[in-house]
């Protein structure tokens, strides 16, 4: 392990020959309000827990940033290389040292799939409607074909009047059945913000879809902004059953090629698999259910849409290979085409599941997370045992809501500051799913505390035993509250001046590129 200078971080990540794996260890909340255009985030409290799958290959370069003090990075790289992670660094000076080397810092999240789908309109010209022709249709009865390109989860929490879910990965497949035939009455793709709308409409204009094509401009938040009223728990999804349409998947195909993306057959991905100087990904881009129905042991399930509009949750490693694959070869090479024009080597598995079987080193992957070992769990009475210490490592928001009385809130960060010599000494009973649990408690054995057990949180069925939560609004405090990002947090809840910051951000990221940073995107 090293420190590495900004200057010299930078020129590695402008080196088009070598992997590279810049990976911020600071909380959430911390790396949202600033961070390089690369870097992905792998908070210190889930290190273990997010690591693997992000950089699976344990001779790959990784960097590992912290703010100013490298302390945490520093303890974050030995995490590393017992992990048996052999080329570790970290960056000299935290974010302060990027800044003061004269590179900029990037808010807010998924920055470069967001600054993809900028450069896609500045480019392509993407047509767009705004929240107002839309509304003034649908009260006029004017036909019109409203479709949500999020996910199922995103739709349900607030959704523009009449929509229907089907998200941006799924277009290409179900679209047809969607329309029915239909291929006159005008599409608008909504997401909550620009990205998704882009990128849907953009992707049936490619497709050859005849309808006259819309991305409905700054989505569900533009909708509020113009006064409108939005739907909340829709119902309204995607057809499970589908008209099978050949045309489209040639068309998909044809696409994908024409953007630089390559249709490789299952022995070209084991060679893949079993070289040990690249690092490849295989996801499966279908939908949650069908990956859970039948997948090939080893691949990732990464929906389409949202690969595109958030890669850095599942790819951790700059110029490595990825592998798409679906059913039929029509969903993968759409994503294809996307992620070759965001600067990716992506390649899509020829003849869908048909070759499945063949692949041989895909289920020889190691499991994708490296927990460490949890602690043996306990009941309720030995965590409210007043002789024992209550460690509540949820995240600072969910502690503010309601906790065990007496719990004292905790992150891996901050253990510096939150716990004392004496603590160390006493039983201490974990309350946390099982990412931080185990990590944190990973942490803890390292200081040296011995009696260690795991309560896994289930505040309703506290409740229901008489349990009364404290509920403390103000602690965590909001300067230590790192694993909440404050950034424009509520503009989904009705804040609109929320929603107005957001979308300035959003439209303003192109011009604070630099030219290497631009030039991540062969488009």
């Amino acid at each position: 392990m090293h420190a590495i200078a900004p200057r010299a971080l930078k020129r590695l990540l402008a080196n088009d020959g070598q992997e590279i794996a810049l990976l911020d260890i600071r909380e959430f909340g911390e790396y949202g309000m600033g961070h390089p255009f690369h870097a992905v985030n792998v908070p210190f409290s889930r290190l273990e827990a997010l690591v693997g799958q992000l950089v699976p290959r344990r001779n790959a370069p990784i960097v590992v940033m912290d703010d100013h003090d490298e302390g945490r990075a520093r303890r974050a790289s030995q995490c590393l290389a017992d992990l048996g992670y052999r080329d570790v660094a970290w960056l000299e000076g935290g974010t302060q040292g990027w800044r003061a080397a004269g590179y900029s810092l990037f808010a807010g999240v998924n920055v470069v799939s967001k600054t993809f789908g900028e450069l896609v309109h500045e480019r392509f010209h993407t047509p767009g409607i705004p929240a107002h022709t839309l509304d003034e249709w649908q009260r006029q009865g004017k036909p019109v074909h409203v479709i949500d390109g999020r996910p199922v989860a995103e739709y349900r929490k607030m959704n523009i009047p009449g929509s229907i879910c089907c998200p941006n990965g799924e277009l290409a497949k179900r679209l047809p059945t969607l329309l029915d035939g239909d291929t006159a009455t005008p599409v608008v793709i909504n997401c909550a913000g620009r990205t998704r709308s882009i990128i849907g409409t953009q992707t049936l204009r490619w497709l050859g879809i005849e309808n006259p094509l819309y991305a409905l401009e700054n989505g569900t938040q533009g909708w509020r902004l113009a006064g409108l009223s939005l739907d909340h728990g829709s119902e309204r999804f995607y057809p499970d059953e589908i008209a099978a349409d050949e045309e489209l998947g040639a068309a998909a195909r044809r696409l994908a090629e024409s953007g630089g993306a390559l249709a490789i057959d299952a022995a070209t991905l084991d060679t893949w698999l079993a070289d040990d100087t690249r690092t490849t990904y295989v996801f499966d881009v279908r939908t949650a259910e069908e990956h859970h129905r039948n997948a090939p042991a080893g691949a990732v399930h990464a929906p389409g849409g949202q690969l595109i509009q958030a890669t850095d949750h599942w790819v951790g490693v700059q110029r490595a290979r990825l592998v798409l694959i679906d059913d039929d070869e029509c969903r993968a090479p759409v994503v294809a085409h996307w992620l070759a024009l965001m600067g990716q080597e992506v390649a899509w598995l020829r003849g869908g599941n048909t070759h499945w079987p063949s692949l041989r080193h895909l289920s020889d992957r190691r499991d994708a997370a490296d927990l460490p070992m949890l602690p043996p769990a306990v009941d309720l009475v030995e965590a409210l045992d007043p002789a024992t210490l209550c460690l509540d490592a949820r995240p600072g928001m969910q502690y503010r809501d309601g906790h065990l009385p007496g719990a004292r809130w905790v992150n891996r960060s901050l253990l510096d500051e939150q716990l004392a010599d004496a603590d160390l000494l006493r039983p201490v009973v974990l309350v946390a799913d099982i990412e931080h649990a185990a990590c944190l408690a990973n942490e803890l054995a390292a200081r040296g505390v011995m009696r260690l057990g795991w309560l896994a949180p289930a505040v309703d069925d506290w409740q229901r035993a008489g349990i009364a939560l404290e509920r403390t609004p103000d602690t965590p405090d909001d300067a230590h509250c790192i694993d909440f990002l404050f950034f424009v947090h509520d503009r989904h809840d009705g804040n609109l001046e929320a929603s107005r910051r957001y979308l300035a951000w959003e439209t303003g990221l192109l011009a604070r590129l630099d030219d290497q940073e631009r030039a991540t995107f062969p488009i």
